[in-house]
């Protein structure tokens, strides 16, 4: 496949079909904590291992600038695949929360090789429209991320281990799709040889220091609010005693909407700016995080569920428009590198503040807890309107 316009569908498909093992464990928590009799803070534990383990792997892959110097199609097969192996770990019986973690590690390390590598795959095929690009890409990404919340409704009558049989089989696919028709891209420049300094020297370029906190604020608020969803609803229907939500239905809609704002917020950017669009998303986020108390004395449930539909399109839409600024300003020989370690930079917030609410979760239970994620946007939008920021495109 030389031509770009027909390159663009088939990542998407792949970054989708392999990024559902992202969330395949928190699909299913609920089972799994009954089968394995797991404490309440598993989900915490379970999906701050898949967060840890992407960032271990994007570390790594940074260091060894593994998508600049090797095939970046390849690499994503080959991640697709072992991620793939890693999450049927789940499917055998008589296991303990230790052996579970290091599973889910596992397959977040081997994430690290399918999103940054994907994104990086999309650099080497598009300069002009990147922003709208990306949002295609990440918008598989949040698809992916949903899809196993869909999966647990649609398979109800089967086996929890399914859901992890299906995202397993996707992945396979999504990397089998990427090796035959994706091969590498117009604009690839590959690395030389090893440098284990230039994830650190991309730093220097102060356009990309601001793109990248930009993200990291983003990054604070964004999986800690996917991973709460489904607690985010069960909250309000202890709060509201005549409610009765489908969960995982709920849960797959209020994140899989958040696919269509990163398309949306691709096309926005075209007309208003990458930089500008960012931060508008970025602020509405924010203001969603602060009002998320008065959400929850909503009598009417289906305006809770709109404020939480809103919310799942705005705390993603931001998302490929930082990543397309990291990408526009690093050099072009270490695109693939500075993406992957501003990933790494990202995911490593995500883990603090999904423990952080997870404790204050589980020690109060409180409605007010969501407001703390309102501090990775606020710093964020900081970063963002420093003077040096704007130069920015």
């Amino acid at each position: 496949m030389k031509n770009s316009k027909s390159i663009l569908p088939v990542i998407v498909i792949s970054q989708f079909c392999c990024t559902s093992l992202w969330f395949a464990g928190n699909g299913v928590m609920s089972k799994i904590v009954e089968t394995f009799g797991l404490q309440e803070d598993a989900l915490g534990h379970l999906t701050s291992a898949v967060q840890f383990g992407f960032i271990s792997g994007t570390l790594l892959f940074a260091l060894f600038t593994i998508a600049d110097r090797f095939s970046p199609s390849k690499v994503f097969f080959i991640s697709a695949i072992i991620g793939a192996i890693f999450n049927l770990g789940f499917v055998f019986n008589n296991q303990m929360l230790f052996g579970l973690i290091v599973f889910r590690f596992l397959t977040g390390f081997f994430l690290a090789g399918i999103y940054p590598v994907g994104m990086k795959i999309a650099t080497d095929y598009y300069k002009k429209g990147l922003g709208k690009s990306l949002g295609y890409l990440v918008g598989a990404l949040v698809l992916g991320t949903a899809v196993p919340h869909l999966l647990k409704d649609i398979l109800i009558n089967y086996s929890w281990k399914s859901v992890l049989i299906s995202t397993s089989s996707l992945s396979v696919f999504g990397g089998l799709l990427m090796l035959v028709f994706v091969k590498d891209g117009p604009y690839r420049k590959p690395s030389k040889g090893l440098n284990l300094s230039s994830c650190f020297q991309v730093f220097k370029n102060v356009n990309f220091r601001k793109a990248a906190f930009g993200y990291f604020g983003h990054m604070w608020e964004l999986y800690t609010f996917w991973t709460f969803v489904p607690i985010i609803l069960m909250m309000y229907q202890k709060l509201h005693s005549d409610i009765v939500f489908n969960i995982p239905a709920l849960s797959f809609t209020i994140i899989a909407v958040g696919s269509f704002s990163c398309v949306l917020a691709g096309y926005i950017s075209q007309k208003l700016g990458i930089k500008r669009t960012a931060f508008s998303f970025l602020a509405l986020s924010c203001f969603c995080c602060i009002i998320s108390p008065l959400m929850f004395h909503l009598q009417s449930s289906n305006l809770f569920i709109a404020f939480l539909i809103f919310w799942g399109m705005v705390v993603i839409a931001d998302s490929p428009l930082f990543s397309t600024l990291v990408a526009q300003n690093a050099p072009l020989k270490d695109k693939g590198t500075a993406l992957t370690i501003v990933n790494c930079i990202g995911f490593s917030v995500t883990i603090i503040s999904i423990q952080l609410i997870t404790a204050l979760q589980l020690s109060s239970n409180s409605i007010y807890i969501f407001m703390i994620l309102g501090i990775g946007p606020i710093l964020g939008l900081i970063g963002l309107q420093r003077k040096s920021a704007q130069q920015l495109k």
